[in-house]
């Protein structure tokens, strides 16, 4: 089995999953051999037990299923690594032809407790792109009908807000919460048209231990980051570092950092 992908969940409280893929051949014939793939939901509550193994290129998920690739870059190795090209557009079009003609949302999001971007994304995806990013709060500042003119004036905010935020810096903020003088000060500046803010239902005390394992009760997630408890431990596991590793039912056999005072 190998771990090929994640979901990080909806608006409507979707659970997150993973994707693992079952090893199994569709086909005899290793031109059109695919595997199944199983969505492994994070619902709280469920625990998991696989232990990690290799890690290597989790390949391509094809309507057909899964096709593996044995190439040593993981997650994905170059043949299998795509980026979608409308995330690279800071205000002119990368396609041959634009097609970006519906509503785009100017957004800024908040991670605890003070870290803010801005942001875009189709409007009726919104609040599912906020909580695809784990954000804690959300913000609607703006909707045009163009995407290239969405991505312009992301670009100019971005020379004062940051447009991306790093997956340590989320790890950083679990178990805390926003600076609501900090986050009041940054929408001063605006006038919103819609306001967000999320509970994931983690109920943390402390912050977890960044770990990457697959074993353990699930107490939920937040964006990419599953938190697990496993062992008296709370861990938190960024899914995307999952992805490439072949895995066996079992659970974890490494040691691991215990939270008992990891924070000092």
């Amino acid at each position: 089995m190998q771990i090929v992908g994640y979901d990080a969940g909806g608006a409507d409280g979707d659970a997150a999953g993973l994707l693992v893929s079952d090893g199994q051949a569709t086909d005899t014939d290793a031109r059109r051999a695919t595997r199944t793939v199983e969505y492994v939901a994070l619902d709280p509550g469920t625990d998991l037990a696989y232990r990690l193994g290799d890690r290597h290129c989790a390949g391509v998920i094809t309507d057909e299923g899964h096709r593996p690739c044995d190439a040593d870059a993981a997650p994905h190795c170059v043949d299998h690594t795509s980026t979608w090209v409308c995330a690279r557009c800071t205000g002119t079009c990368l396609k041959d032809e634009k097609d970006c003609f519906d509503d785009h949302a100017i957004y800024l999001a908040a991670f605890a407790p003070d870290t803010f971007k801005v942001g875009v994304t189709k409007a009726w995806r919104l609040e599912t792109r906020l909580r695809e990013q784990g954000a804690d709060r959300g913000a609607h500042v703006r909707t045009v009908d163009d995407g290239e003119i969405a991505r312009d004036i992301e670009a100019e905010l971005a020379t004062e807000i940051p447009d991306r935020v790093r997956v340590p810096e989320k790890l950083a903020g679990l178990g805390r919460s926003v600076d609501d003088a900090a986050w009041t000060a940054l929408l001063d500046d605006f006038d919103p048209i819609e306001t967000f803010a999320f509970d994931y239902g983690l109920d943390l005390s402390e912050r977890p231990v960044a770990e990457t394992l697959a074993t353990g009760t699930v107490r939920g997630t937040k964006g990419r980051l599953l938190v697990l408890d496993h062992a008296g431990s709370t861990y938190a596991v960024d899914m995307r570092d999952l992805v490439g590793y072949e895995v066996i039912d079992g659970g974890t056999d490494r040691r691991l950092q215990s939270s008992l005072g990891a924070f000092g």
